[in-house]
Formats: C-alpha cells, structure tokens, sequence
C-alpha cells in the first residue's frame, strides 16, 4: 500500500456496512479518505474508530449517489479541497422490499439509479480527475454473487430480490466496460467487481439473515479483500474477486 500514502480515496455509501468497514481500513493504512453517505453523520461517527492522529484524514460530505446535483456537488468540493480523485470504491447500493410484478415503479427505479447510475456519475467524475492529472488509479465496484447467477427458488414462494440482482449484472457488464474504456482511452487506470456472498450488514433481508445466518460474511472481510487488489503492483489488475463464506449453499 506505499503507493497509496496520503493518496485521496472516495468511498461512497459510507455510512454503514462494508462502506464503513473499507473507510475505516483506508484511513487506518494511510489515506486520505472521503466517506460519502446521504447519512453523513454516521460517517462523522466513524473517527471514532480510527487512531486520534488520523482522525483529521476522514473528511465526511453528504452525498446521494443517486442525484447527479448531489453528486456534482460532492465532487467539486472534493477537487476544490484534496485536488482529486485517486481511488473510487463505489460501494453504495440499495435493495427494496418488494416483487416486480407490483411493486411501486418509484422503488424499482430508485434501486436502478443508485446501484447503476450512482456507478456510472461517480466513475465520470473519479476518471475525469485522474486523467487530468495523468495519475493511474484505482476503480472498485462492489458487486454481489447476484451479478453472476440468481439463487434457486424456494418451492412456492415467489422471492423479493426485484431489481436488485439485474442492477448487479448491470455491474458486471459495467467492469469490463470500464475496463476496455480506460484502456482504450490511453490510461493505465485499474477496474476491479468484487463480489461477495451474503455478507452481515443491515441491507440483508429477514428470510435470506435466518438462512444464512451461520454463513454470512463480515463487512471487514470485504474490505480486506479490496485493500488485497488495492496493494497489487501497478502491471496486475484484479478484474474481479468473489468471496463467498465456508459453507454457504448458495
């Protein structure tokens, strides 16, 4: 992680979860970290968990992801006070409740623009800084085994997963998109999906907790992960990582 000291990362959807667990790793392994969160005040929280000397270099900003006002406003405060943009984990997501057989349209659409649009404004931005600056980054999206394969169906019950997994494979797509952008626009920048298992944050629905609940992974599980493919060398990429718990069935 040398290369990385005092680097600028942005971590979006920071406020709890595998997003708290990736800020907190960042600003212990000596970076600046940008914690945005619609609630930001949990970020704040957050520097509580970091050693007092480095409690100056987690610098909370509210932002929705799923707002392109928002987060023009994020970004350009970011610019104006760190300079740019070095790493982006694009973290955030969001699962409704609900089938998509009638579920308001409104939540479907909600969850589409903030698991792939949020990607897709965030990522504009972050590229925009480092190729601006000449500076090869680092891109990781936070993916899901839901972005590969659906699970099995329980016999007569419909699931209510929804859009959730469709936004996932969108994320899939959208790695190696990236991946042949960045290359094909001259940079050396990195594109990593990483997709875990069930891991144990508040998002995990009620049936899925009481199946898996001798199974899940943890948020910091996932954030070791992305500091693994972060402290690779400049010529290896890893363009995606499934992690999955022993002894899930799924």
């Amino acid at each position: 992680m040398d290369r990385w000291q005092n680097r600028v990362a942005v971590v979006t959807g920071a406020s709890s979860g595998i997003g708290s667990a990736i800020v907190v790793d960042l600003v212990n392994a000596g970076l600046i970290v940008v914690g945005l969160a619609r609630r930001v005040e949990r970020v704040k929280e957050l520097q509580k968990l970091v050693p007092a000397g480095r409690r100056d270099k987690l610098i909370p900003i509210q932002c929705d992801v799923g707002n392109e006002a928002s987060v023009k406003t994020a970004f350009d405060a970011i610019e104006q006070q760190l300079g740019g943009i070095d790493i982006l984990i694009n973290n955030a997501g969001t699962l409704q409740d609900g089938r998509l057989v009638d579920m308001p349209i409104s939540q479907v659409q909600q969850t589409v623009q903030t698991n792939i649009m949020g990607i897709v404004m965030c990522t504009q931005r972050a590229f925009a800084s480092m190729k601006k600056r000449n500076f090869d980054g680092h891109v990781v999206l936070i993916n899901s085994i839901l972005g590969h394969k659906l699970f099995a169906p329980t016999a007569g019950k419909a699931p209510e997963f929804n859009v959730y997994p469709p936004t996932k494979h969108a994320v899939t797509a959208l790695t190696e998109m990236y991946r042949q952008e960045f290359l094909g626009l001259g940079t050396r920048i990195k594109i990593t999906s990483v997709s875990p298992g069930v891991v144990d944050t508040e998002i995990v629905p009620d049936e899925v907790r009481t199946s898996a609940s001798d199974t899940m992974l943890k948020a910091e599980d996932i954030s070791q992960a992305v500091l693994f493919t972060l402290s690779t060398p400049p010529h290896m990429q890893v363009h995606e990582i499934t992690i999955k718990p022993v002894g899930e069935l799924l």
